[in-house]
């Protein structure tokens, strides 16, 4: 059984609502920024990605992501940032109802929106804060 997500990195995640996915494909790397919530019973993102974008496609080939989430801020006592690793899938129906509500929950303006809905499965995460002491990292795998 997978240990839980730490309580500041679980906390970090759910003050935030925007992450950067990055993909790769033949070498080269992309990345792009979606909204998203966080699904606690999976230690999972669940966000939206239209089937038609350069990133969809290349993690239909290539499930294994990273990304970060970040607070944006030029005090350096105050910096917060999460790296993460992950295994990426588009949602099948059994999972999507869940992950709709979730989703819509958080944002119900996507109501208006036809999504395609993803998850991403969490395997490594490191939340740099410096609230906790200069450069203090907590690590999840």
């Amino acid at each position: 059984m997978q240990q839980p997500i730490p309580q500041k990195i679980y906390e970090f995640i759910h003050e935030h609502h925007v992450l950067t996915l990055a993909t790769v494909n033949n070498s080269i790397p992309w990345c792009c920024n979606c909204f998203y919530v966080y699904n606690s019973a999976n230690n999972s993102f669940i966000f939206s990605s239209d089937l038609t974008t350069r990133h969809a496609s290349e993690m239909l080939q290539n499930t294994v992501v990273a990304g970060s989430i970040v607070l944006e801020t030029e005090v350096i006592g105050k910096i917060q940032g999460l790296q993460f690793s992950g295994q990426v899938a588009l949602l099948e129906k059994s999972k999507l109802t869940h992950a709709k509500k979730l989703y819509l929950q958080r944002f119900p303006y996507a109501i208006l929106k036809k999504t395609t809905l993803w998850e991403c499965v969490i395997t490594y995460a490191k939340l740099t804060d410096n609230r906790l002491g200069f450069g203090t990292k907590l690590i999840w795998e």
